[in-house]
């Protein structure tokens, strides 16, 4: 019995073995296949970004400086860079510190019409460092596409994912038949080398004009950006496309101080609204010295245009950390006191936002306790819109 098993079960693993080495002298012998393309690294990532060779090969394409971007003022005068969001003499005027973060393109917006399927992007950024510890890739380097519905409200339509400081790719494809306006914003915390917008050859497509008049916002980190997921999901942006007016952004991660040398590009822009939101960056002591020097400055050069002040939000764990909650009462007071000093002095077109619930309530609104998520940037712009529709409307 012991022997007639042996055999049955030997026979079958000696074929085994010889399949085995049959295969292995072949593997030796016969040419390797030629290796498939490596996909681009935004189609491993994730393949509906990766437009095919055939369309890529058919694309036209827009260079966006042609008509221009919103977001960026100061445009007779000389730049460093196309995309920077000061002109070039800023440099010798502002903090080395402000300079280096006006290089980053937030807040700019590029518009266009198109009747095009897809939606293609090509723009080279300035840094390598593409996203951060506390911030996505796509909020700190990518593009973020919205479009225009059929009952003219802004709804978001796709955001590039960048792995490389070069981005090439189709944000969009298969969409439905129409000449629609739509509106690609620009990177958060990177810089913008050159930037097309690409469309099937064809295609309808309009450059759109950047519009007069904006809501001008300067801050801090916040206000930059931080940290929000997706370019059009900082305040700034939401509030813009809520009421569809031009946004200039000069946040300044952590060097939102209320300069004078920031406030003498302030005052040679005609904007419909200053929003003055640097207490993240401010101690009372700053707060009450630099207020309303700032203020007289604007209103030298601009009598009548309306100027939000704006407390600094709480951080979301100020509740069981009480040295916090007393920085931020401190602050909020000495801005009140500065709003209520300006206010006896006559200043008129003056507006002012609590900052107690920018976040809400819930301790959910940010990333780290200081720096807004989405749901917390969707909460500021909740409390900051009904201020600033008094606003715009005594602006007018």
């Amino acid at each position: 019995m012991t022997s007639l098993f042996l055999r049955r079960v030997a026979a079958p693993v000696f074929s085994l073995l010889t399949l085995a080495l049959a295969g292995s002298l072949v593997a030796q012998t016969a040419p390797a296949p030629a290796a498939a393309p490596a996909p681009s690294g935004v189609a491993r990532l994730d393949p509906t970004m990766g437009a095919s060779q055939g369309a890529a090969a058919a694309l036209t394409w827009h260079d966006v400086t042609t008509w221009g971007v919103e977001g960026r003022e100061w445009t007779e005068r000389p730049r460093a860079r196309w995309f920077d969001r000061f002109p070039a003499e800023a440099q010798k005027t502002v903090t080395d510190k402000v300079w280096n973060l006006s290089r980053d393109s937030t807040g700019m917006v590029v518009r266009f019409r198109t009747d095009a399927p897809s939606i293609h992007v090509h723009y080279k950024l300035m840094k390598a460092q593409l996203g951060m510890p506390h911030m996505p890739a796509t909020g700190v380097s990518g593009v973020d596409l919205y479009a225009r519905n059929t009952k003219g409200e802004w709804r978001w339509v796709g955001v590039t994912r960048p792995d490389t400081q070069e981005v090439k790719v189709e944000i969009i494809k298969d969409l439905a038949p129409g000449l629609r306006e739509y509106a690609a914003y620009l990177p958060l915390y990177n810089g913008v080398e050159s930037m097309s917008i690409g469309v099937p050859a064809g295609a309808a497509f309009e450059g759109l004009a950047p519009r007069p008049r904006p809501i001008v916002f300067y801050g801090t980190s916040i206000t930059h950006g931080a940290c929000a997921s997706r370019p059009g999901m900082v305040h700034p942006a939401i509030l813009g496309r809520r009421f569809d007016l031009p946004v200039v952004n000069l946040g300044f991660s952590g060097n939102g101080r209320m300069d004078a040398a920031v406030g003498a590009f302030l005052v040679d822009i005609d904007a419909a609204v200053y929003v003055i939101d640097c207490l993240p960056n401010m101690g009372p002591g700053g707060v009450t010295e630099r207020t309303a020097p700032l203020v007289r400055q604007i209103r030298k050069s601009r009598p009548h245009t309306p100027i939000v002040l704006v407390e600094d939000r709480r951080y979301t764990n100020d509740w069981i950390t009480p040295g916090k909650a007393k920085f931020h009462d401190e602050n909020h007071a000495a801005l009140r006191a500065a709003y209520e000093g300006l206010l006896q002095e006559g200043v008129k077109g003056l507006f002012y936002i609590e900052g107690d619930r920018l976040y809400g309530d819930d301790t959910e609104g940010a990333t780290d306790a200081s720096h807004a998520n989405d749901l917390g940037f969707m909460r500021q712009a909740d409390v900051m819109e009904p201020v600033l529709r008094a606003a715009l409307a005594a602006s007018r």
